[in-house]
């Protein structure tokens, strides 16, 4: 079991400290950022620049996975594609070590939150997802995960039920809409046909995207894994079939300036909508011991979450049956 409190003991002090210990300079105020997984800070230099210092979760990811979403960030960048890398030392270190927890610095990137229900917003995010792609392509991760059924769907959904956290009444309900939903998902792999894995984003949600004056700039890599191209694409779509379809194809229009798109990978759309769904529970259960879960998600463990949870799979098994959204590009 990882720690109960695996962040007990990172204090303001210690914060400014880590920073410090790589050769910057301090003026002593700090805030912090969104974050539940790992904890990250805004810390301001004497010089007035800011920067984001993340404190990696313990026991999550070992030193080369980190690493390896380092080199590919920095790997991106290094090609003038938007994404926020880490910021390397003296010695060319990105990864460092402070009072117990691991830490990375970043620089400051200031953005809003892009207008997805814009066409020319998302042709411009399909072009910047393509070259990312495109990098993503030239080797395999070697310490990251895959995004698979096992791993997002039945790891997760065991893990749920193994704990107690799906209340008694509902237990055969979930398992048996989980296996369902399952079954459906294997076919949609088995309609999409030969899949190949790239190194991916992994969780390219318009909030891991800030728009700014020059378009948008990707964050937060954290999360990056090997998988299908369209695990990239599907989460900036919304809306009913028809809205998903034209929004989709918009963002085909910029994408395949710069990769090729497998088409049928479009069949994984919900699949993969819902071994996410599958995989947040999971997630949400087995970060429960860390006290900041159940100050900011009061609702999760509930009989109202879980219903809704059964309620949710099932329509996504009825959407897991419908026809591929189609493109128009």
């Amino acid at each position: 079991m990882p720690d109960e409190l695996p962040y007990q003991t990172l204090t303001p002090d210690l914060i400014l400290d880590a920073v410090e210990s790589c050769g910057y300079r301090c003026d002593g105020r700090q805030y912090p950022l969104n974050s539940f997984e790992n904890r990250v800070y805004q810390a301001w230099l004497d010089d007035g620049t800011i920067l984001v210092a993340k404190f990696y979760r313990p026991h999550r990811w070992s030193d080369d996975a980190i690493l390896e979403e380092h080199a590919y960030a920095r790997e991106l960048a290094a090609r003038e594609v938007p994404v926020v890398a880490p910021l390397a030392d003296a010695k060319g270190e990105t990864l460092h070590e402070f009072g117990g927890f691991r830490f990375a610095l970043f620089p400051k990137q200031a953005g809003r939150a892009p207008e997805l229900e814009n066409s020319d917003t998302l042709g411009w995010i399909g072009r910047f997802l393509g070259r990312i792609h495109a990098v993503g392509r030239l080797q395999d991760f070697k310490h990251r995960p895959l995004i698979d059924i096992e791993g997002f769907g039945e790891a997760p959904a065991a893990f749920v039920i193994e704990h107690e956290f799906v209340p008694e009444d509902l237990t055969d309900s979930y398992e048996a809409v989980v296996n369902d939903a399952l079954d459906r998902i294997e076919q949609c792999y088995e309609r999409a046909g030969p899949v190949r894995n790239i190194r991916l984003h992994g969780d390219c949600h318009a909030g891991n995207i800030l728009w700014a004056e020059d378009g948008p700039h990707f964050v937060d890599l954290d999360d990056c894994r090997s998988g299908p191209a369209v695990q990239d694409l599907w989460m900036l779509l919304s809306g009913d079939t028809a809205a998903m379809s034209t929004q989709f194809s918009h963002v085909m229009a910029g994408y395949r300036e710069f990769c090729d798109f497998n088409a049928g990978e479009v069949a994984l759309v919900e699949a993969l909508r819902t071994l996410r769904m599958i995989h947040y529970s999971g997630w949400l259960a087995s970060r429960w011991h860390d006290p900041a879960f159940p100050a900011n998600f009061p609702w999760f463990n509930t009989q109202r979450y879980w219903q809704d949870q059964i309620l949710a799979l099932r329509e996504q098994c009825s959407a897991m049956d419908e026809p591929p959204l189609e493109l128009d590009y």
